[in-house]
């Protein structure tokens, strides 16, 4: 019987990053720097990408606890996405 994934408190924190890069570039937070909220979809989707990319492949390799993060992270980030593309046609 394979052993339990064990928790690694650094892919928590890397999936939260990532979300947060996302939201940045969904204009959901604002530009560290400038404050102001601007959208950039091309990297919105590479992000999102990315994170679909690494459920894909850690899939059975992950707790529950990172599987959901991971899950939950994704469920928000592709509804705002779509929203963004909407507001800019």
């Amino acid at each position: 019987m394979p052993a339990a994934p064990e928790a690694d408190p650094r892919f928590n924190e890397f999936i939260i990053l990532q979300a947060q890069n996302a939201g940045l570039f969904l204009g959901q937070i604002p530009h560290p720097h400038s404050g102001e909220k601007t959208v950039n979809l091309r990297a919105a989707r590479s992000v999102i990408d990315s994170l679909e990319m690494l459920a894909s492949k850690t899939r059975g390799n992950l707790t529950a606890s990172e599987s959901k993060l991971l899950a939950t992270a994704l469920q928000n980030l592709q509804p705002l996405f779509q929203s963004a593309i909407h507001a800019q046609e």
